[in-house]
């Protein structure tokens, strides 16, 4: 899901116990000390996290296998909210396919409606395919045999599916998808990301009130012939986890890196973020067509400092005053830093220091419960249990 540690990670993790000793390279901001309390450590790599906004307090999380279990008063229910695993590809040692969205829709207290994003074997070309469904639920529990097949697409290789689901203020389904892997975006004439004739490497906007989906009407390349109209914004290598702002309403995603550096993106409808001719804010593929009016990162980090980012959310809760409107994000290796907002085009970085952090945890994703508070899932390397910690005062 994220990127493989066999080459470029095993030589960090190694020297520095997946990141414990976290450098403070390009840091401007002062370290911001919190705590993190744990909820769980009875989960199977998990990777996603969202809560139904019913009032219930219930954290839903996915796991990688299939499975998505529910934490009622901090306490893991035994029995799966849905499982699916049957249709999901397994996961064999080190694999970024698996169940890696999920999404309530806005009026799921009324509806019972969810959607996930997973990855499934494939009649066509390539590697698998990854499939946005539609359940419907009792609120309680969902039936597997209740899934709508909204989208599904063909994926060439194994690695760099995005995967997130988010609903946007204008109730909207968003979705971040990778540039079907293989490194340096080999797939095409000019790789995936540039190439809006098809869905990968993309942000996509759809309606799901529609079936299966409509196209909203101011999706920017609705009325091109020859582009895909799902398409919200292009040039993407790998968004791994994208989350909306309370705050403003901004789009924010975390795009992982080829060889050098990591990125942190503002989404903006129709932009280019420059996948595969920029990596950051450096030119990655000088042989390519120049992407016109390309749109850099707010922030970046090079591989001395980890080797790949997970994506946040900014805090919007009220428990961490000193955390208030900024960015929270990771890397998979283990550090974990914040943004704050900037005038500028880029924001400056700072610490974010975990005081009781475990030292051997992969940072798989964030999650953001009713109350806008943070919460972080991963696994912990030495005991091989996926985890959710909530953030703290």
């Amino acid at each position: 899901m994220l990127r493989s540690f066999i080459t470029l990670g095993l030589s960090l993790s190694l020297s520095c116990g997946y990141v414990a000793c976290q450098s403070t390279e390009g840091l401007t901001e002062k370290p911001l000390p919190v705590h993190i309390q744990l909820i769980s450590d009875q989960l199977l790599y998990p990777t996603a996290f969202a809560v139904p906004g019913d009032g219930s307090g219930r954290l839903f999380i996915t796991e990688q296998a299939g499975r998505i279990r529910v934490i009622e008063k901090n306490k893991l229910n035994p029995t799966p909210f849905l499982d699916i695993s049957s249709v999901v590809i397994k996961r064999d040692g080190y694999d970024e396919r698996g169940l890696l969205g999920l999404a309530f829709h806005p009026q799921f207290a009324k509806n019972g409606k969810f959607y996930v994003y997973y990855s499934a074997k494939t009649n066509g070309k390539g590697n698998h395919k990854s499939v946005i469904q539609e359940f419907t639920s009792d609120q309680k529990t969902a039936d597997p045999q209740s899934g709508k097949v909204v989208l599904e697409f063909d994926e060439p290789e194994s690695n760099h599916n995005g995967g997130d689901l988010k609903f946007g203020p204008d109730g909207m389904l968003y979705i971040a998808v990778g540039d079907g892997g293989g490194a340096g975006d080999k797939h095409g004439d000019h790789g995936n990301g540039q190439n809006i004739n098809t869905l990968l490497g993309k942000i996509l906007r759809i309606d799901v009130n529609q079936s299966p989906y409509g196209i909203p009407k101011d999706n920017p390349f609705r009325d091109q012939s020859g582009v895909r109209p799902e398409i919200y914004a292009y040039g993407l290598r790998n968004p791994w986890r994208i989350s909306f702002d309370h705050g403003t309403g901004k789009l924010f995603a975390g795009d992982v890196g080829q060889n050098q550096y990591e990125e942190v993106d503002i989404i903006s409808k129709g932009g280019n973020y420059g996948w595969r001719v920029r990596e950051g804010y450096h030119a990655y593929n000088e042989k390519d067509p120049d992407p016109k009016n390309y749109i850099d990162p707010i922030s970046e980090y090079a591989h001395s400092e980890g080797i790949s980012i997970t994506g946040g959310f900014v805090y919007r809760g009220n428990k961490i005053a000193a955390l208030k409107g900024k960015y929270v994000f990771a890397d998979w290796s283990g550090p974990t830093w914040y943004l704050s907002e900037s005038q500028g085009k880029t924001w400056p970085r700072g610490s974010l220091q975990l005081r009781n952090r475990p030292a051997n945890w992969q940072v798989y994703s964030f999650g953001e419960d009713e109350d806008r508070e943070l919460y972080i899932l991963g696994v912990n390397t030495e005991s091989n249990k996926g985890f959710i910690y909530k953030i703290t005062p």
